[in-house]
């Protein structure tokens, strides 16, 4: 059984619209259109799309938050609807950093709110929250107050309240938006050993190589339809996208070949290959160097990245 098992979800959204200064006009936002997809235990998985592709509304529904109009979505074989309440007891949710804590409270005080909410005793409470504030690299700021947090602080502290119910999955939407980059660092690890622990993560970012650097698998969602998914390599290798291999020679002078040759930072000449099978042609192009009597410096594969993937896909 998958931790997260979704089949044909459909949301739509309803507003008033105003077309003059006295009259409205109904209107209809088809928010997710037919979503199907299933999350495996204890790995990371990542949706990516343009803003209003769907990727908020999925994980409000997943979370119980939202009712879906069309489809079934389970998540440890609960069921989201029908289950709602047993839904809440396994996961942790992460939407926004900055909301729903008490700015009056400090950090320790509003972690052991939630722990209290999820049916802890006080003591048990107090244990996790500290375990949890030290998790996450707030430590001794725990006993500061809410409003006295940066952003990184806020996300930080999110994080420690979606894990107080020592959840089995963990939804995350944009985790790291807006935050400093070695606080982001710090979030990214804790997001790592989370999985590696065998807890199982499902996120969304814009920024692409957070994505690529900790994802097993990638669902690109476009118009609230899934468009593409698969591990990161598995995208990158169906739509054929090309890989640059430089090798540098020891030898003073360019050789003559038929590869484009020029002199590396290093003062060598370095020859620089553009393909789509880096393996098969790095194998070739070292072969045929060696075979001119020539060593071999350094050896560079710059792997084209996932955000030349979701370009792609989403140009069509």
């Amino acid at each position: 059984m998958s931790a997260v098992d979704c089949q044909g979800l459909r949301k739509v959204f309803r507003a008033s619209v105003r077309r003059g200064v006295l009259s409205r006009e109904n209107s209809e936002i088809l928010a997710l259109d037919g979503v199907s997809l299933k999350v495996e235990r204890g790995v990371i998985f990542s949706l990516v799309g343009p803003n209003g592709a769907g990727k908020t509304t999925l994980i409000k529904i997943l979370s119980t938050l939202l009712i879906p109009d069309g489809g079934s979505a389970f998540v440890e074989g609960y069921d989201v609807v029908k289950q709602a309440s047993k839904v809440r007891s396994i996961i942790g949710l992460v939407l926004a950093p900055d909301k729903g804590f008490y700015s009056r409270l400090s950090g320790l005080e509003n972690l052991i709110y939630y722990g209290r909410l999820y049916g802890l005793s006080k003591s048990e409470a107090t244990r996790r929250a500290k375990e949890l504030l030290d998790l996450t690299g707030l430590g001794e700021d725990g006993l500061r107050l809410y409003e006295e947090y940066s952003l990184g602080m806020r996300a930080k502290l999110s994080i420690a309240k979606a894990l107080i119910n020592e959840p089995e999955i963990i939804f995350l939407d944009e985790p790291t938006i807006g935050i400093d980059p070695l606080s982001a660092r710090r979030i990214r690890q804790l997001i790592k050993d989370l999985a590696t622990g065998g807890r199982t993560i499902l996120m969304t970012s814009h920024n692409m190589w957070e994505v690529e650097s900790l994802s097993n698998r990638v669902a690109i969602i476009n118009n609230g339809r899934i468009v593409a998914e698969g591990s990161p390599q598995e995208l990158k290798e169906r739509l054929q996208l090309t890989y640059r291999i430089e090798v540098e020679i020891m030898w003073a002078e360019a050789p003559d070949m038929d590869l484009p040759v020029a002199i590396g930072e290093r003062g060598y000449p370095v020859v620089s290959l553009t393909t789509n099978r880096p393996s098969e042609d790095l194998v070739k192009l070292i072969d045929e160097i060696r075979s001119r009597g020539y060593s071999i410096g350094t050896v560079r594969v710059q792997e084209p990245s996932l955000e030349e993937v979701l370009t792609r896909v989403l140009s069509g």
